[in-house]
Formats: C-alpha cells, sequence, structure tokens
C-alpha cells in the first residue's frame, strides 16, 4: 500500500503545479528587504529551526492593518551576551504597502524572539502587543496609537523557558483578557550538543537532535488583573502530561459560550483545553477524538487552523504535520462530542504527506461561500536536500480550495519554493478578500495578494465591545441568506506563532441582496443587522467590501 500511495501523491502534485495560483507575491513593491535571522543556515540546533512571528494589527487606528515581525537570534550573539534581533512594526500604508514605524514604534532586542500575540490588555480602546521568546515573555503597551511602552516588569509574565505561540481570552468572563501560554522544551546551548556530536540521524543523515530525548514544558495560564499586570493561575488547567507545544487556537468545541483551547503538539498527543461550568479546563483531546491522527497515533503537530465549514457552529480543525505524516483534518461526527479525522476522505491527506506544514488558516479565497485553507510548508533539515530523500528544504505552500464536499490542491504562488514558517490573514489593501504575510526561515518577509477570480462579494465585520477588548474575542458572528447560515469565531489567534486581525469575513453571492447577520456577544446579549435596514449596525460599501461595523447594545 506504501509502495502504491508515493507514487500517487506524487501525480497529484505534478497535476497541482499545473493549476494557476490565485495569490500572487508583491513583496518588491509593498515590503522590500525585510528580512529575518534564526540561527546559522546550517541549522546545528533546534532552536534554530521554528523561524519568528508575525501580527497583523491596526496599531494606529488610521483603518490599515499594520505588521509586527519578530526576529530571533543566534548562538553567537547568546554566548556573547548580546541582545536578541528587536521586533519591528511596519505601518499600513495605501494600496496595502508597508513603511518601517518611526522611533515611537520601536521595541529594543532582548531574548530569541518567536511569535506574538495581539489584545487590549488593560480595556483603553487600543491593541496591546505580546511576544513570545525563548526568554521572558515581553508586553508592550499602545499608548493610544502614538507608540509602544514595554511593560514587561510590570506584566508578571514568564522570565524563562521556551514559549511558541500565545492566545488571549477572557475564560473567566470577568471583561479583561487572560492568557495561555504554548512552551515547547528545555534547551540550554551549553547542555545540548550541535549536530554532528548529538548522534541525531535522519535518513541517514547527521542532523540537529531534537525534540525526542530532549524534556518538554507544560503550559501556562496566567489570568489578567485589568492593568496589565497578569498572575499564574496554571493550577485551573487540569492534569495532563507536559508536551511540545507549538501551536494555539481558541475556540467553543461545545458550543456552551465559554472558550476552549485546542494545542498542537510536537511528537506528544494534541491537548484540547475544555473550559469548565464552575471555573478552569480539562484536558479532553482523546474523548473527543481530537489527540491523535487517522492511524491512532501521536504526530508531529506543528500549526491549527480553525472553522466552522458548514455552519452547524461546530468548528473543523487543521493541524499540520511532519513530513511523513499527512496534515490532519478533524471533522465533528453526527455525534455531539465527537471528531472524525478526514484528511484523506476530503483530499488533504495525500497532496500534504511529503510536505512538513507549518502555518495555516482558513479563508475564502474566491468568495463562492466555501471555506479554503492555505497551508505553509518547509522542512526542519537542510539535509532534506539529499539525494535520494522524496521530499526537500523548500517546499511549496499550499492552497486547498473548497469544493462542497472536500478540497482540491494549487500551488500559492508562482515560482521558487521556500522555508515558510509562520503566516498571517488580512486584508492588506481594502478590496474584500483576505491577503497573506508569510515568514519563512532565515529569509524574506512574503507578502501575497489575493487575486483569486472572485465570484461574490466580501461582508466584513467588525465588533465593537461595550467593556474590556473592544474586538469582543470570543463573539460569534452568524450570516443567514435564505436558508444558508455561515458562522465566525472571533479571535486574534492565528495558530502558529501569529496574530490576526480580529475581524470577521464572508462571501455574498453576488445576486443576492438580502442577509441577515447575527452577534452573540462574549458574557451574553445579541445584536442583529439586517440589510437594507442598518439597523444596529453601520454599513459601508466600498466596491467589492461591504464593512459592517456592529457596536454593542445595538
Amino acid at each position: 500500500m506504501t509502495a502504491l500511495f508515493v507514487p500517487l501523491t506524487l501525480l497529484l502534485l505534478a497535476q497541482q503545479a499545473q493549476q494557476e495560483p490565485w495569490f500572487s507575491d508583491v513583496t518588491d513593491e509593498v515590503l522590500p528587504g525585510v528580512r529575518v535571522t534564526c540561527g546559522s543556515v546550517t541549522k546545528d540546533w533546534i532552536l534554530e529551526v521554528n523561524g519568528g512571528g508575525l501580527a497583523l494589527v491596526d496599531l494606529d487606528r488610521d483603518g490599515r492593518l499594520d505588521l509586527v515581525v519578530v526576529d530571533g537570534s543566534t548562538r553567537e550573539r547568546v554566548l556573547e551576551g548580546k541582545k536578541g534581533l528587536p521586533p519591528r512594526v511596519f505601518l499600513g500604508r495605501a494600496g496595502g504597502s508597508f513603511e518601517a514605524a518611526g522611533e515611537a514604534w520601536s521595541m529594543d532586542g532582548d531574548g530569541w524572539g518567536t511569535g506574538c500575540a495581539v489584545g487590549d490588555v488593560d480595556g483603553d480602546g487600543w491593541s496591546d502587543l505580546l511576544v513570545t521568546q525563548w526568554g521572558r515573555v515581553r508586553l508592550f503597551h499602545n499608548s493610544g496609537g502614538q507608540g509602544l511602552e514595554e511593560w514587561t516588569g510590570r506584566a508578571g509574565l514568564p522570565v524563562e523557558g521556551w514559549h511558541t505561540s500565545a492566545a488571549f481570552l477572557d475564560f473567566d468572563s470577568d471583561g479583561v483578557l487572560d492568557l495561555f501560554l504554548v512552551r515547547y522544551l528545555d534547551f540550554d546551548f551549553g547542555e545540548q550538543k550541535p549536530r554532528g556530536e548529538a548522534g541525531a540521524t535522519w535518513r541517514g543523515q547527521s542532523v540537529m537532535a531534537g525534540p525526542e530525548g530532549l524534556e518538554p514544558r507544560a503550559d501556562l495560564l496566567l489570568r489578567g488583573l485589568g492593568d496589565g499586570r497578569f498572575e499564574d493561575c496554571t493550577g485551573q488547567l487540569g492534569p495532563a502530561p507536559a508536551a511540545f507545544g507549538l501551536g494555539v487556537v481558541t475556540l467553543d468545541v461545545n458550543q456552551d459560550g465559554r472558550m476552549d483551547l485546542y494545542v498542537s503538539n510536537d511528537s506528544h498527543p494534541n491537548h484540547l483545553w475544555v473550559a469548565q461550568e464552575g471555573g478552569g479546563f480539562l484536558e479532553q483531546a482523546f474523548e473527543w477524538g481530537l489527540g491523535y491522527g487517522a492511524n491512532g497515533r501521536e504526530q508531529a503537530g506543528m500549526g491549527i487552523a480553525c472553522a466552522d465549514l458548514d455552519g452547524d457552529r461546530r468548528p473543523a480543525l487543521l493541524v499540520t504535520n511532519f513530513s511523513g505524516e499527512p496534515n490532519a483534518l478533524y471533522l465533528p461526527a453526527q455525534r455531539r462530542g465527537a471528531y472524525r479525522e478526514r484528511s484523506s476522505r476530503a483530499g488533504i491527506a495525500g497532496p500534504s504527506l511529503t510536505s512538513l506544514g507549518w502555518g495555516a488558516g482558513f479563508l475564502d479565497a474566491n468568495l463562492d461561500g466555501a471555506l479554503d485553507a492555505f497551508v505553509l510548508n518547509g522542512h526542519v533539515y537542510p539535509e532534506a536536500d539529499s539525494v535520494g530523500s522524496d521530499t526537500s528544504y523548500a517546499q511549496a505552500d499550499h492552497l486547498y480550495v473548497g469544493q462542497g464536499v472536500g478540497f482540491g490542491v494549487r500551488p500559492l504562488t508562482k515560482g521558487k519554493s521556500f522555508v515558510s514558517r509562520a503566516g498571517v490573514l488580512g486584508d492588506l489593501d481594502g478590496d474584500g478578500d483576505q491577503d497573506l504575510v508569510v515568514l519563512t526561515l532565515d529569509g524574506g518577509v512574503r507578502v501575497l495578494r489575493n487575486a483569486a477570480p472572485g465570484v461574490g462579494k466580501a461582508l466584513v465585520v467588525q465588533l465593537v465591545a461595550r467593556r474590556g477588548d473592544r474586538d469582543a474575542p470570543g463573539a460569534r458572528v452568524e450570516l443567514t441568506i435564505g436558508k444558508q447560515r455561515s458562522t465566525r469565531l472571533v479571535s486574534t489567534c492565528a495558530g502558529f506563532q501569529a496574530a490576526r486581525p480580529a475581524e470577521v469575513h464572508f462571501a455574498l453571492p453576488g445576486s443576492e441582496k438580502d442577509w441577515t447577520l447575527e452577534v452573540f456577544w462574549p458574557g451574553g446579549g445579541r445584536s442583529v443587522v439586517r440589510s437594507g435596514e442598518d439597523s444596529g449596525g453601520a454599513v459601508h460599501e466600498n466596491g467589492s467590501r461591504l464593512l459592517v461595523r456592529v457596536e454593542q447594545g445595538s
């Protein structure tokens, strides 16, 4: 069976390569020359292979998305006692271009940057920035859209460890954002041996060691106090073994109105933290069918995407995995409280088998009403380019096109392949469809413009909550057109080491003018906006983009 499956996979990839991509690389036009560093090019240590982070957020509230790039460091800088490379802010400009922000937005280097999260930690109406690192976690307060002020010293955040992804959520419904931190493993340049000395091999090649054989770190939960400070409340996470954590999404897995957490773990079963009625979380991935792959074994989970694919209010989950393991698509089963791994049936398993996936996300690229998914790929071993390997170091990124039942696959862009890592979606040029920013390993930050042959119009929803984070993370937004319902969950968590805008996107068929929008607010309350009435929301139409702004209480 295996001998037949690999040639079939190669045939699928050959067919995919002949299809016209839906995204075009416009980096040279809008963000030229922005590069990142993550250790040595030979990748002698595991710290050097995961890459940095990205965020798309409107920091100055001018209506354009700004970009945050979290950079890494090198072993030499660490051993010499030098600071890491600083995170950078690029302010959005007309047409989807960016320019380097001024001194007020600058951040100095510190540890080895890995990822980021975005949320309003003090309820002042402005999005703040959290940076995860190999080292201390850092918090930067948004000073009314005029710049960033470091609040790390007062925040009470962890000062050591390898933190990968992070998620803001209000788990105790007090109107204040709390924080979930994903952690990977114990690492020390003085204790771990480099490639060639560690004895690790892959397909006969000497490679860097890990994660197997290294010590995993348990994830952390911190309660927000409302003034930019946090206190550790990890004890409210039920018992679960520590794992090599990489990605995280927020979701409402059981539709009880409380935010749950799903974590992708490398070489360990994934974790599903289900919020309990009396407070706290229980880890229930096994009970829900979300811990293992289709073969009943743990996989090397990297990134995650989460969305309701069919309007039943139950989220589907896409987990990207190591090469030789297909990406996993978990769909809700008919029985409530259960999932089934359906990547083969959905057309995702075969095309993903020889790739190593990282960042992922669901979107409606061509605005036809069916959600698509992007997956960013790139190996961890430069040795993957060796003769005889069925994979490669740089790899093509994929777009899985929703076809009602299952997905078809096509290349994300034309041209050469990259060693991709984190990615984040956002409407950069204001035309309604979602574009994509990609961080590559030891390379450039890429900006990919959505050029899909759109068949509909975009309906973009922005929420304004009465208290706490004005973006209303955890709100559920439902669009009904005739008998067809689509749902979106508001979240700024983008799966793998990235943060996305809080606005949600729907597709409006070209001939359809009657629609109803419902917002179910965190903590209770409901708002309704109907087409043609502007009841409860400010509706603005601009070409192919219909913007609906809903304020709580309206």
